[in-house]
């Protein structure tokens, strides 16, 4: 269920434990943004938005229209309606930019399958998140989205690629950034042991060390605390499995295997967790 060259695809799962229409939303919200800190967009929320991003705020939209829009945007991502999410929310140019580079991420990761098609959607997301950096450069999930998106990008690139167009520097950057507005943001936390576990991987620990930082116990605290702020969370047990085998390999390839199992195992809160938790089930068959 990929999408074709271009274009969107539709969500390839049942929908309906996704609905938070109306007042579901609210009500759901702190247990669906656990991992990424996103503040509920409420009235008041979407004042502080238009105030902050001043000449870059949304024109002829009063904070009551702009929190509908919002509310409406989160909901259509979480159900799995990524286009629906993306169309309403990069219509409001850097205050929709959380949820729009969110929608574009996810559906680009999981459903879309042209390589160039995949580069092409986060190189775009990423330049959403640039502008988003900024205009709201207070804002936590502005440099998440970035570091996010451009994660993504590089590793669909060689990685001699990647660190020439020094998106290793970039993507570390943005995450510090993330952790300092946001230090229990666990989306970042899992990024950065990622971030920390793919050099090693890469280019050794020596080398990765010295150059970016890159350390194996500064990757496991960051995993460890992401796991302990969302133990219920697919992705962060993928993505621990991951980082066991990026950095251990064989030698921790049964706790690979238990944490990405653990993954397929939970259940899914919203369409990202649903595409989450069955890609884990793909990586065990």
């Amino acid at each position: 269920m990929a999408s074709k060259k271009s274009g969107w695809a539709k969500f390839p799962h049942d929908q309906k434990a996704f609905d938070y229409s109306g007042d579901k939303l609210k009500k759901a919200w702190p247990a669906l943004h656990g991992g990424d800190c996103e503040p509920y967009p409420d009235e008041k929320r979407a004042a502080a938005l238009i105030k902050a991003a001043g000449k870059a705020a949304p024109k002829g939209l009063d904070a009551e229209q702009l929190a509908s829009q919002l509310q409406q945007a989160w909901a259509a991502y979480h159900r799995g309606d990524f286009q629906q999410a993306f169309e309403l929310s990069e219509a409001l140019g850097p205050v929709g930019a959380s949820v729009a580079c969110k929608a574009m991420g996810i559906h680009t990761t999981y459903l879309v399958e042209d390589e160039d098609e995949q580069l092409k959607q986060f190189e775009q997301a990423g330049k959403i998140a640039e502008a988003a950096i900024a205009a709201l450069p207070d804002e936590a999930n502005s440099h998440y989205r970035f570091a996010f998106t451009m994660g993504r990008y590089s590793q669909g690139i060689s990685i001699t690629k990647a660190l020439k167009m020094g998106l290793a520097t970039k993507v570390r950057k943005a995450l510090d950034a993330t952790l300092e507005l946001a230090p229990k943001h666990a989306e970042a936390q899992t990024a950065l042991a990622l971030y920390h576990a793919e050099i090693i991987s890469k280019i050794g620990a020596m080398i990765g060390g010295m150059t970016y930082g890159a350390k194996a116990s500064e990757a496991e605290k960051l995993m460890a605390s992401a796991l302990k702020l969302t133990p219920d969370s697919p992705i962060a047990h993928l993505e621990h499995g991951n980082m066991l085998m990026l950095l251990y390999g064989d030698k921790k390839e049964d706790a690979a295997a238990n944490a990405i199992e653990k993954a397929s195992k939970l259940k899914p809160k919203d369409a990202m967790e649903k595409l989450d938790a069955e890609h884990a089930k793909a990586q065990l068959e």
